[in-house]
């Protein structure tokens, strides 16, 4: 890949939140890449990078076999900085002393700072106590040579340990979560203050080098993209065609399951304000024959994803062929789809667009996006010059709304599902709490209830609306409204939607519920 020449690399050691350390990175202004220990040699001298930082890890250091530093990262003389797992294995390679702790500390702490350091200026001072964020069984015993501890906790007599000379900073507790209020400040002076990196990575800067990237992976060969319809595609799709401009074919495969005027503007977006060459596949009829009568998410999923491949291969060949398929990857997709040992155990999930293509397809892949964050992929498309209201969209599932549709989807609830969630969404809009959401939405639910309209009995749809908050959707809360808002809601869409008598909302967080029903 091409990169900046000041940038930092994650070493990860299997910790759960590795992904934070290269944002707390980004925001600092400084390009960040994470690379398993197995291969972190390799992309040490890929990338040459300033600065490298050691994660935490589910691993003991006292365990055999446990994940070590590559020793030509030692042996380079860059700066480094170790956090949890990072500082006690920086110590025992370097000649300090880790033991299994008599109790661990786990949750809020209070560290007390007991010397100056590099990282903390401008952030604490000698004497002060601040809160940080533990979570650790093992602790260090013994520091390596040339270390000094510059603060403790009640659990951890060596929560920080400096070696200023080598510029080896190392803690205990994990800098890069939320938890520790001041994390991102201790890293954001590794990057600026310890590496001397000016911190003026830029989206720009991103694109122009992404650019120059794709123009030199295809040559003059075609390239094909699978449009969905979401931010990611979109951006990935404007950003090639950018790069190699006619070479670029879009594909729309138009499964009948998008939400109000969704295709019309994905349509009208390529087509007009960016001529992108694009083909639009109307396949509703195909996707709600093959859905009949099927109940089970799984097997929904299954043939909406299948049925998606077969299509969008059939268009392929009917525009000639192409030697390279775009994919809108992003980096939490690869990040979970590749485990730290290298093996399959602990790998979090697979994602259907990750680590390549059907051997029958003969392309290679172009994935632009791949070392981006979702919200850095929404900085680039207003980089781009993509509308804010495309490119601020909320998530939307890639089956759409048959995963919205519990039970049987038919085109009469697709149709009743999707007015109901235009009036939600329209509310939502016009209070001025859109992007304040992470994502809201209507769900079908395959059940009816007694209601009375007028003077006359129903016996109807019920409708259930869900709206959360998050950061990155690993996690999230019910967002709560303002007191009149749902009973307002409620009302529009029982008079405005034919086939609706009663309207529920879903308070469940995430967990122990998902933000999707299906």
């Amino acid at each position: 890949m091409t990169h900046p020449t000041d940038s930092i690399l994650i070493v990860d050691f299997g910790s759960q939140v590795t992904q934070l350390i290269a944002r707390r990175v980004r925001e600092a202004g400084v390009y960040s890449e994470i690379a398993p220990f197995t291969t972190a040699e390799a992309a040490f001298a890929r990338m040459a990078p300033k600065g490298v930082i050691l994660s935490g890890s589910p691993a003991s250091v006292l365990d055999e076999g446990s994940p070590r530093i590559p020793q030509a990262i030692l042996d380079s003389g860059v700066p480094i900085m170790g956090i949890c797992y990072g500082q006690q294995v920086l110590m025992q390679q370097l000649g300090g002393n880790v033991t299994l702790g008599e109790s661990g500390e786990f949750g809020h702490a209070v560290i007390e700072i007991t010397d100056d350091c590099v990282l903390f200026d401008g952030v604490w001072k000698t004497g002060e106590k601040h809160t940080v964020w533990m979570s650790h069984g093992d602790k260090v015993s013994a520091l390596a040579p040339g270390f000094r501890p510059v603060a403790v906790s009640p659990g951890s007599p060596i929560a920080v340990v400096a070696d200023d000379s080598r510029k080896y900073y190392a803690t205990q507790f994990h800098m890069e979560v939320a938890h520790t209020p001041d994390g991102a400040k201790l890293i954001a002076n590794f990057a600026r203050h310890v590496c001397g990196l000016t911190g003026d990575w830029t989206m720009a800067e991103f694109r122009a080098a992404k650019v120059a990237q794709i123009r030199a992976q295809v040559g003059s060969g075609r390239v094909i993209c699978g449009l969905s319809g979401g931010v990611d595609s979109a951006v990935a799709a404007v950003l090639i065609h950018e790069a190699i401009g006619e070479q670029l074919t879009c594909v729309f495969v138009d499964h009948g399951l998008m939400r109000t005027g969704e295709a019309e503007q994905v349509v009208s977006l390529f087509r007009n304000s960016y001529n992108i060459p694009l083909v639009h596949v109307n396949a509703e009829e195909t996707f709600l024959a093959g859905l009949a009568g099927e109940t089970d998410p799984e097997k929904k999923r299954k043939f909406i994803g299948g049925a998606f491949i077969d299509l969008f291969e059939e268009e392929a060949r009917k525009v000639g062929g192409a030697d390279f398929l775009a994919q809108g990857t992003l980096y939490p997709d690869v990040i979970e789809s590749v485990s730290f040992t290298g093996g399959p155990s602990v790998t979090i999930k697979s994602h259907h667009n990750v680590g390549g293509l059907p051997e029958r397809m003969n392309m290679q892949l172009v994935e632009p996006l791949r070392e981006l964050f979702k919200d850095e992929v929404r900085a680039l498309g207003m980089e781009l010059g993509l509308p804010q209201a495309f490119v601020g969209r909320h998530p939307f599932p890639g089956p759409g709304l048959a995963i919205r549709i519990p039970g049987e989807v038919t085109k009469e609830r697709c149709d009743i599902l999707r007015k109901a969630d235009a009036i939600y969404l329209e509310e939502i809009r016009a209070a001025g709490l859109y992007d304040t959401i992470w994502q809201a939405f209507a769900v079908l639910l395959p059940v009816r209830s007694v209601g009375v309209m007028g003077d006359g009995r129903t016996y109807d749809n019920v409708l259930a609306l869900r709206a959360v908050t998050s950061t990155d959707g690993m996690t999230a809360e019910a967002f709560q409204f303002p007191g009149d808002f749902l009973p307002r809601v409620a009302t529009r869409i029982v008079n405005e939607v034919k086939g609706i008598n009663r309207v529920t909302y879903d308070y469940t967080s995430k967990p122990p519920g998902t933000i999707e029903w299906e």
